[in-house]
């Protein structure tokens, strides 16, 4: 695992690093790797670590400690990679990276982990804890449980989205929030490629309680 660390930081590039924290608003410190640049380099080291059928969640929560962002997505990418030895009671973990140096750029990788297990575990284990995601204390779990099934197309669980939607629009806690209402807005303009007539009657039942942040973007396709 150092050899790794040590191949990221011997490769950082200064200007590049500077103007990736200032994307992310000065949250957090990187060494200034392109995302091509440090996938090529973490290629060799993930296919070894892959060859190990269990996730390693310590090598997950080191990287996640390390200072320099690129280690938080380093263990993303592999959480990616090992998706399909995921559990239900992962979800304990990926919740806890959620709320752990939080921002979009993280939490949404981690999307397609809960959605992995949504649609790979069929117990209503699953399905009972994105219910209470959608209404938990923190808005960047909010967030997996809005945005979880994107991509899902024709198997989207509508009944589960209308749930976790209509418990976070106006009224909501987070009624506010930018991060909240463009994911909704997220979740509809995606579903709204696979079932158009699905995203207009929702419109039409709970528009005038949508920001105009979501309905702007639900509306895009329609």
């Amino acid at each position: 695992m150092q050899e790794i660390v040590e191949i990221f930081r011997v490769q950082g590039n200064q200007e590049v690093a500077e103007k990736q924290a200032a994307y992310l608003r000065h949250q957090f410190e990187f060494i200034g790797l392109k995302t091509p640049v440090r996938r090529q380099l973490q290629k060799v080291f993930l296919t070894n670590l892959c060859k190990n059928k269990r996730i390693d969640w310590s090598f997950v929560w080191k990287m996640w400690q390390l200072p320099e962002r690129e280690f938080q997505y380093l263990a993303a990418d592999y959480l990616i990679k090992m998706k399909k030895y995921l559990t239900n009671a992962d979800l304990f973990e990926i919740k806890k990276l959620a709320v752990t140096k939080s921002w979009w750029e993280t939490v949404d990788t981690l999307d397609e982990l809960v959605g992995h297990l949504l649609l790979t575990d069929k117990s209503l284990s699953v399905l009972t804890e994105i219910e209470k995601w959608a209404v938990d204390d923190n808005f960047w779990v909010r967030r997996l449980a809005i945005d979880c099934q994107l991509g899902f197309k024709e198997k989207t669980d509508t009944v589960l989205l209308e749930s976790v939607l209509t418990k976070n629009l106006s009224g909501s806690t987070f009624d506010q929030e930018f991060f909240i209402n463009k994911a909704i807005g997220w979740a509809l303009r995606d579903f709204s490629k696979t079932d158009a007539d699905w995203v207009r009657e929702f419109i039409t039942t709970n528009g005038h309680k949508m920001s105009k942040l979501s309905y702007r973007e639900a509306s895009k396709y329609l």
